[in-house]
């Protein structure tokens, strides 16, 4: 039977002849020292449960610390990617503007180029037309 430290307290011996019974207090004494050694032996499962668990305590401790910075990290990479994404995209653009505004200055200076090339072609069947009208005119004149 294990004892309690208050049932200690109450356990009462009947005396004999020369004092307490030696039986009833050897009895008393061996269940002590076997709750005793229970209470000791828990005692130690519980210090080494205590170890184990700070070493894991200490363990999650140490990762929720490695994924804070990882966390604090990625975040960080992310933001700087956004920024050279807005960085690059307006880069390009502006480069598209540019080229559009080629595209369209080469446009218009071709547009010209051809409507000089076409006033050249229709003075040049102009000309073409005065000396066939004036040949005509000529041969008519000569048959008459």
């Amino acid at each position: 039977m294990a004892y309690t430290p208050v049932e200690l307290r109450h356990v009462r011996f009947k005396r004999g002849l020369f004092g307490y019974r030696p039986s009833p207090v050897e009895r008393t004494i061996d269940e002590v020292v076997d709750s005793f050694e229970v209470v000791w032996r828990e005692r130690a499962d519980y210090a080494d449960r205590i170890e184990q668990l700070q070493t894991e305590l200490k363990r999650h401790r140490e990762l929720e610390s490695l994924l804070r910075s990882t966390l604090t990290t990625a975040e960080h990479a992310a933001h700087e990617l956004k920024d050279h994404a807005r960085r690059e995209a307006a880069l390009v653009l502006e480069e598209a503007h540019a080229e559009a505004r080629k595209i369209t200055r080469d446009a218009l200076a071709e547009r010209e180029r051809l409507g000089a090339e076409i006033h050249r072609i229709k003075a040049l069947l102009a000309a073409a037309l005065d000396a066939v009208d004036d040949a005509d005119g000529e041969s008519q004149a000569q048959a008459a």
